[in-house]
């Protein structure tokens, strides 16, 4: 994993965004993508300190409560509850000292899976063929879309009102730590307000919360998100996604949205570089 890419460095206990980490709704907001992986990581942190290595992550939700500057994030967290087969773990990430956002981590203790039968789905989503996004190594690169047009990092091709998926890599929180399965399907998971609310005008709804729930970890940095369903009333929007490695389904996602038409993100006219440069197209 390279050195210089993440979305935050440290300063003390602090830490401050990247550029990588800045959103497409304004120059000085981040993206969910970021925060929630941010607030993972301390999580994992609290969680270490701990020293519950016996536990898995199987849920991860998010309340973002207002939009998060490109300023210093300080991160705090506090275990609720700690039993032998469970831990939650609370994480609030403050700005100036205001609370800007928080997550909430739910550890659990892995074991036998029963003789039981039970049901479940046959029609998982499939991951791109290698042919066409062949692995991606160590190193992140820009995202793929699936829509009516085949997978591509063309994002004008899939500015359109079908059902999505993506296909992408995570990015470091911090450059001096290895990333966790945790973290990138944390910062994964806020790609599922693309996958459900992105149109034929572009994403024009801007999420409030996710919610994450995993049966295990990703192998490796690379993660798709297929949307499942999308319900929306009144300019209030919930949309759910199935997130999926190469190895097959990990679980899913959901996310309410609220209707930001005046602030629309044009997907259409942007462009990202494999180290994470954004470019866009003044049509």
């Amino acid at each position: 994993m390279t050195d210089q890419l993440s979305f935050f460095t440290r300063d003390g206990d602090d830490l401050v965004p990247a550029p990588l980490a800045c959103s497409m709704w304004s120059d000085d907001q981040m993206h969910g993508v970021a925060l929630s992986g941010a607030l993972a990581w301390a999580a994992e942190g609290a969680l270490v300190r701990a020293g519950r290595t016996d536990l898995r992550p199987v849920r991860w939700a998010v309340d973002l409560f207002k939009p998060a500057r490109m300023v210093p994030c300080t991160l705090t967290t506090e275990i609720e509850r700690e039993g032998r087969r469970i831990c939650l773990v609370d994480v609030i990430l403050s700005q100036d000292g205001e609370r800007v956002a928080r997550g909430t981590a739910t550890f659990l203790k892995p074991s036998e899976t029963t003789e039981g039968e039970v049901w479940a789905p046959t029609d998982r989503p499939v991951p791109p063929p290698l042919d066409v996004v062949p692995p991606a190594g160590d190193e992140p690169r820009a995202p793929y879309v699936k829509s009516s047009v085949d997978w591509s990092q063309n994002f004008l091709e899939h500015q359109n009102a079908d059902r999505k998926a993506s296909w992408s890599t995570s990015v470091p929180i911090v450059p001096d730590q290895p990333l966790t399965g945790l973290q990138a399907a944390a910062a994964s998971a806020d790609g599922t307000s693309m996958v459900t609310n992105w149109g034929s005008n572009g994403v024009e709804y801007i999420n409030t919360d996710i919610t994450l729930t995993l049966a295990r970890e990703p192998e490796g940095i690379e993660i798709g998100l297929l949307a499942t369903d999308r319900v929306e009333h009144d300019g209030i929007a919930v949309g759910t996604a199935a997130m999926f490695d190469r190895r097959g389904p990990l679980g899913t996602v959901m996310v309410a949205a609220l209707a930001n038409a005046r602030r629309t993100v044009d997907l259409g006219s942007v462009s990202y570089t494999d180290d994470g440069r954004r470019t866009t197209d003044r049509r």
